[in-house]
């Protein structure tokens, strides 16, 4: 039976994964299992720290790659296992950054900032909330690289500051502070933004 279809009543317990687990380190068909279970969280978290599909498919299969290669390594240490695979996966990601030091994280608007638009009659509003969301974009855009990462985790994956914590390699108040920080550094860019469009003024 495949039980990748991540529906509520599938989800595993720890006892259920950490078995999983101990036998993937000898059973390949175990390790596709937990490549089913986790494999589209993986796909989106990657997709929207790159941007793309294509680079996107080509990260998810080196991130399970070499979780396969070096989960013999691999030891719980009170962290799940999608914490394990999203540590690979971020470093993949940062490496691909590095390489392409001028790519924009264009998907973050998919991610974060989409609103269904087409339930706004108004033109006019709809050129308003348009330009309210290219304005925050522009700000995450300008964000430490692990403050985006935060976001992506906190609002795509929708995931808890322990299991961010847990990734990231830092306290759960640790991360409610940097999530905090993050808050307030965008409204700070946001106002400069929107002072800087009101700062023309109408001269007889």
């Amino acid at each position: 039976m495949r039980r990748g279809s991540g529906l509520p009543d599938e989800q595993p317990t720890a006892m259920d994964e950490y078995a999983l687990i101990e036998r993937a380190r000898n059973d390949p068909e175990a390790f596709g299992l937990l490549y089913e279970r986790y494999v589209g969280k993986i796909y989106n978290y990657i997709y929207y720290r790159v941007g793309n599909h294509y680079d996107a498919e080509d990260l998810t299969a080196r991130t399970f790659y070499r979780a396969l290669n070096h989960i013999g390594e691999y030891t719980p240490r009170g962290a799940p296992f999608s914490a394990w695979l999203y540590r690979i996966a971020h470093n993949l990601v940062v490496n691909w950054h590095r390489d392409r030091q001028r790519h924009q994280l264009v998907s973050l608007e998919e991610a974060m900032l989409h609103v269904p638009l087409e339930h706004v009659e108004d033109l006019h509003q709809r050129s308003e909330r348009e330009d309210e969301k290219e304005r925050l974009l522009a700000a995450v855009r300008r964000l430490p690289e692990d403050r985006q990462q935060l976001l992506i985790l906190k609002f795509v994956e929708g995931l808890s500051n322990v299991e961010i914590g847990q990734i990231m390699g830092r306290s759960e108040g640790a991360i409610k502070s940097l999530y905090y920080r993050t808050l307030l550094s965008l409204r700070e860019m946001l106002e400069e933004t929107s002072e800087g469009e009101e700062k023309p003024s109408h001269s007889a």
